[in-house]
């Protein structure tokens, strides 16, 4: 076989190959769509450093209390939950935040939050700032915080003492 049938050949079996991957994609389901369920306002007190460590600097971020609001439930952050920060040598700041919240009729959710956010905005002045809350909801009316995937934003928030804001969805 010459250079030529070779190339064409090769060429010919990549072009079936990028087919059938485009086939496979076709045959997927639909991804994912992203349905707000809350925003929340979680109040902090300053964050304390725990030095540095082979992964990168570690902190320790008090959470005080704050409420959250959304169509199916509403509450309050309550005091004593922590949020763990590992700043990065890469400038990413890893957190996984546990607290407890309390919606308005006194059911307590226990919520494992955890987040990756880009301490310096890139070249387009946006910062990745990304959350994955996890639940763990008594069965009955919240039971589906249980059931479900969930994803949100986080932002700095705008209040004395130090806050964040968070946009919270379920994945459907």
């Amino acid at each position: 076989m010459n250079r030529r049938g070779l190339l064409g050949g090769l060429a010919a079996g990549g072009a079936a190959l990028a087919g059938g991957a485009a086939a496979r994609a076709a045959d997927l389901p639909a991804g994912p769509r992203a349905v707000l369920v809350y925003t929340a306002v979680a109040l902090l007190e300053e964050r304390v450093s725990h030095g540095t460590t082979p992964y990168g600097e570690r902190f320790l971020v008090p959470i005080i209390g704050g409420s959250f609001e959304g169509q199916d439930l509403r509450g309050r952050i309550l005091p004593g939950g922590a949020d763990w920060q590992l700043l990065r040598a890469d400038g990413y700041l890893e957190l996984v935040a546990d607290y407890c919240m309390e919606t308005d009729d006194k059911v307590q959710i226990k919520v494992t939050n955890r987040g990756l956010i880009q301490t310096v905005p890139g070249a387009d002045g946006k910062r990745y700032a990304m959350t994955t809350p996890r639940y763990e909801a008594p069965m009955g009316k919240y039971g589906w915080l249980n059931q479900l995937i969930f994803a949100g934003t986080v932002a700095p928030g705008e209040s004395k003492p130090p806050s964040v804001r968070l946009a919270i969805y379920k994945l459907v």
